[in-house]
């Protein structure tokens, strides 16, 4: 008989736990931040004229991609990477960092007074969000991804390779 009541007792507390589940959020589809690559990219890498990438076309969008990430990281080490090592040391990322935000105050600063105003800052562009975004908490780009600032392969806090 205890066993009997044992088993009911685990049925329904394992139906509630079903009843209760949600499923995780939903990604968007279409054009975005999370759904999917925004419109001028459709259009450019869109061949076949669909009005979406197929495989072949998502390819040629990473690759090209890839290449432009390549090309920015070879002229950030041209103009920060001042002892020529081919990477940049923490002196160099806080030069790197010092250099950009100069270049973003003079490029938004429309009155000159060497901050940006509320308006001002509206009219920068905003950086991705969200999971492997800059700010993101997860992905490659988080704390302990590879390419984040924590302690993952390539952060500055990873291991020296061996």
């Amino acid at each position: 008989m205890k066993t009997t009541a044992w088993m009911t007792v685990g049925a329904l507390i394992g139906s509630c736990l079903i009843a209760t589940a949600q499923d995780g959020p939903k990604r968007p589809k279409g054009p975005g931040p999370h759904g999917g690559p925004p419109p001028e990219v459709v259009k450019e890498f869109d061949k076949d004229g669909d009005g979406k990438l197929s495989p072949e076309e998502r390819t040629t969008m990473r690759e090209a991609h890839k290449a432009k990430m390549e090309e920015r990281k070879k002229e950030m080490l041209a103009k920060y990477d001042a002892d020529k090592d081919g990477k940049l040391s923490p002196d160099e990322r806080e030069k790197m960092k010092a250099g950009q935000k100069a270049e973003m105050l003079k490029k938004f600063d429309k009155d000159g007074d060497g901050k940006l105003s509320p308006e001002e800052r509206e009219a920068m562009p905003k950086p991705p969000r969200g999971p492997g975004g800059p700010k993101g908490k997860r992905g490659p780009h988080g704390p302990g991804g590879p390419h984040g600032p924590g302690p993952g392969p390539g952060g500055p806090d990873a291991p020296p390779a061996e």
